[in-house]
């Protein structure tokens, strides 16, 4: 007897090809709706599916295969006596492969509001198929992606249809309808909830496994959302380890979050340790280097912009353990070919690229918190208000800015100086904002780094006026945070008296 396979597939792309190669190995095809009218167009010899529920389709396409001879013939064990008496009785036929790929739902939210619409791309009959022959993988494949079609044949005509094989394909089908369910939960939430409703569903496609997890004797692996890495992000030399990529995300965040200014981020565990912008890339990184050479030796520089020959050069006078950037040119892959421990990875564009998630979340122990993902605001530096009776420039306010959103996507407490668009000293990540502004000042003197003229930015205000005294005898010159505190006063007046720009943008931006 004939095997029988059901096909019914939103994405109708390769299904033509696969129908016929099921044909073939001597597979018979049930369709439904489009699918069916795509296969008879091209000649496949498909039955259509109310033959087989011997119901017609109803309700304006809503209800199709939810049907007991459809699930009978997905679900019945083909091991068991009893099932296979009880098909027969009922005129049960077996399905031996459902391939099914769901109602564009995400396509859908994409496209339109209309929450009709909406409604009626939520996919039903898919997943309850895809689910059931789920469940009987001992005797049903189920395929769920375009991507496999060839290695399902592959499978089917050189014997390597096994249980092993179908248990592996069971696993996609459940990934998948979890997926689609959690898109769909996750969207109720965002559209009548504000984004928090009971449940919260993370979901991320396995893009690659790391060598490790933080350490050694951890496994790790990266996920992505919306195929951001597997669009933007292209590996040239070495593997990304997990701390690599976690150091990486900081570094692409700061260096894009100027535009398109030619900006250079060095990061070491996560945290800048050097950032200059520039008229050109190899200044800009000759610049950030300066600010702590040091932390560099070993590190990440992000730079949004084309890694050419001649910056390669530079930037292969020390070590560094990854470059990442929006390109990296075939000469400069060339001058860093000798280097065997150091890591190229590239985004495929003229500029580094972000996904711009909008939510954000953090493992705690027993759970995770969620949140909007934060983000400095275009105008935020622009709108600050202006605390001193004097003001910066507008050469100063471009510092004031990048020290600002510098600060912002570094770990607080923090504070961050720069002076010329070019980061001059930082202190991040300590439990004292006036340690934070202190140990930087000493940094900076370390490194021969006069400061003198430069702008302050602090990511919370400063609770004393120690910070801005210290501030002024390095001479600061200007400083932004965002005020709120109930000594503001003493704020304003310490800047007055040192002749200081002082603002306040009225936002916090605490990165932990």
């Amino acid at each position: 007897m004939a095997k029988r396979a059901l096909v019914s597939v939103s994405d109708k792309s390769g299904v033509v090809e696969f129908c016929q190669a099921l044909e073939r190995n001597g597979y018979e095809i049930i369709s439904t709706g489009g699918t069916y009218k795509k296969l008879l167009e091209a000649g496949v010899k498909a039955i259509e599916i109310d033959e087989v529920t011997k119901f017609p389709e109803c309700f304006e396409g809503r209800v199709k295969t939810l049907n007991p001879y459809v699930h009978g013939g997905i679900l019945h064990r083909r091991d068991k006596q009893s099932h296979l008496d009880q098909a027969k009785e009922l005129g049960v036929e077996s399905i031996d492969l459902v391939c099914v790929n769901l109602y564009p739902f995400k396509e859908t939210i994409e496209r339109t509001d209309d929450f009709d619409d909406i409604i009626e791309n939520i996919d039903i009959g898919g997943p309850a198929m895809v689910r059931s022959a789920a469940k009987n993988f001992d005797s049903v494949i189920i395929v769920t992606n375009v991507a496999d079609y060839a290695e399902v044949i592959d499978a089917i005509e050189n014997e390597k249809n096994t249980k092993e094989f179908r248990r592996g394909y069971m696993i996609k089908a459940y990934e998948h309808t979890a997926a689609y369910d959690s898109m769909i939960a996750n969207y109720m939430n965002e559209r009548f909830n504000d984004g928090f409703g009971e449940k919260q569903f993370v979901v991320g496609n396995k893009v690659m496994d790391t060598r490790y997890g933080e350490n050694p004797h951890q496994k790790g692996a990266l996920y992505e959302f919306d195929k951001h890495f597997s669009n933007n992000f292209k590996t040239l030399k070495g593997e990304a380890s997990f701390n690599n990529l976690n150091d990486l995300s900081g570094a692409v965040k700061i260096a894009s979050a100027f535009g398109d200014d030619n900006a250079v981020c060095i990061t070491k565990h996560g945290n800048p340790c050097g950032f200059a912008i520039r008229d050109n890339l190899v200044d800009a990184y000759t610049e950030a280097l300066k600010c702590d050479p040091v932390s560099a030796f070993g590190g990440v520089v992000a730079v949004n912009g084309v890694v050419t020959k001649e910056l390669a050069e530079k930037m292969n006078e020390i070590f560094l353990e990854v470059i990442i950037a929006g390109r990296i040119t075939e000469e400069a892959q060339e001058v860093f070919a000798s280097k065997k421990r150091i890591k190229l990875f590239e985004m495929g564009a003229d500029k580094l690229v972000l996904a711009n998630d909008k939510k954000d979340f953090k493992h705690v122990d027993g759970g995770f918190v969620f949140q909007d993902a934060d983000k400095v605001g275009s105008d935020e530096v622009k709108n600050a208000k202006l605390m001193s009776k004097n003001a910066a420039t507008a050469e100063e306010m471009k510092d004031l800015e990048i020290a600002y959103k510098v600060a912002s996507l570094t770990k607080s407490n923090c504070v961050v100086y720069v002076k010329d668009a070019a980061m001059v000293a930082v202190g991040m990540g300590m439990t004292s904002r006036v340690d934070a502004a202190q140990c930087a000042l000493k940094k900076a003197k370390e490194m021969g780094l006069n400061v003198e003229g430069a702008a302050l930015a602090s990511e919370a205000f400063f609770p004393f006026r120690d910070s801005i005294d210290a501030a002024a005898a390095a001479g600061v010159k200007n400083v932004i945070e965002p005020g709120g505190s109930i000594r503001d006063e003493e704020i304003i007046e310490a800047a007055n008296e040192f002749g200081m720009s002082l603002y306040f943008s009225e936002v916090r931006h605490f990165l932990h």
